[in-house]
């Protein structure tokens, strides 16, 4: 029991130096958070169509945007700042200090968590008040976004550590992470509606988390009868929960499994 409060206790003053260190850097503070209500503003002022009764562009695109931005502060930030980290000897120093794999998973962990319900209060209020986005009444959606968010964190945390083994060096890491994000991001209906999109993008995209986390979203921010609009038909809450899960799962084993301290 004290192993296992000292894990947490390490882990939760790691994220305070995490976030202090975060905020430090202009320009990642402008990227992570501050982006995704420019693309907002961007395609919601270019798009201004009814894609379904009662359901702008807008609406559609914050869902999106929620969704993506799990993967942007989880995945992509750890993926890239990870092996940075790595290479300039901030991990080999952490390691001789009494931190453990467990803590430091803890501590990144919880950055994700504080930047995307930032993000995620940011994209709201300004969806709210340009683009008069209409916010869930009823408190079942409420809990549905919440268990979406921390899935979504959690999922987005865990892939983004174990795929921080893949680039080479921190120099190229965005330059391998990057491409892959916008990718997905095409494909799982983040800038598109999903339907439109060719079947074998669709059949690709259901192999990741992402399609999953904002088809989930859009359960939320958008109106019960466009479920009918879905690939599927309808919602898929249960199966989005449990392919979330799964990722979860495996991107926790892998990187339990991988992690470096250092290259060598």
């Amino acid at each position: 029991m004290n192993t296992l409060k000292e894990t947490l206790r390490i882990g939760v003053l790691r994220s305070l130096l995490e976030v202090k260190q975060f905020m430090r850097q202009r320009e990642s503070v402008v990227f992570t958070l501050f982006f995704p209500v420019i693309l907002l503003f961007i395609f919601g002022t270019v798009f201004k169509d009814t894609i379904a009764p009662g359901v702008t562009f807008s609406q559609y695109f914050v869902a999106g945007m929620i969704a993506s931005g799990l993967v942007n502060t989880g995945f992509q930030q750890l993926a890239i700042t990870i092996p940075m980290e790595r290479d300039d000897g901030t991990l080999k120093r952490l390691r001789g200090t009494p931190m453990s794999v467990s803590s430091y998973f803890i501590g990144k962990a919880l950055l994700v968590t504080i930047l995307m319900i930032v993000q995620t209060i940011l994209l709201l209020f300004f969806g709210s008040v340009v683009f008069d986005l209409n916010l869930p009444t009823d408190p079942m959606l409420w809990w549905n976004f919440t268990w979406l968010v921390i899935l979504g964190s959690a999922c987005s945390t865990v892939l983004g550590i174990a795929f921080s083994v893949v680039p080479k060096s921190g120099r190229g890491a965005s330059a391998v992470v990057s491409p892959i994000v916008i990718i997905l991001q095409f494909f799982s209906g983040v800038f598109f509606v999903f339907t439109s999109l060719p079947v074998w993008m669709q059949q690709f995209a259901a192999l990741f988390p992402l399609k999953w986390l904002t088809q989930g979203m859009r359960s939320v921010f958008l109106p019960e009868d466009f479920a009918t609009q879905e690939v599927a038909g309808d919602w898929e809450l249960g199966k989005t929960a449990l392919i979330l899960i799964i990722w979860l799962v495996l991107g926790l084993l892998v990187s339990i499994k991988t992690f470096k301290w250092s290259r060598q």
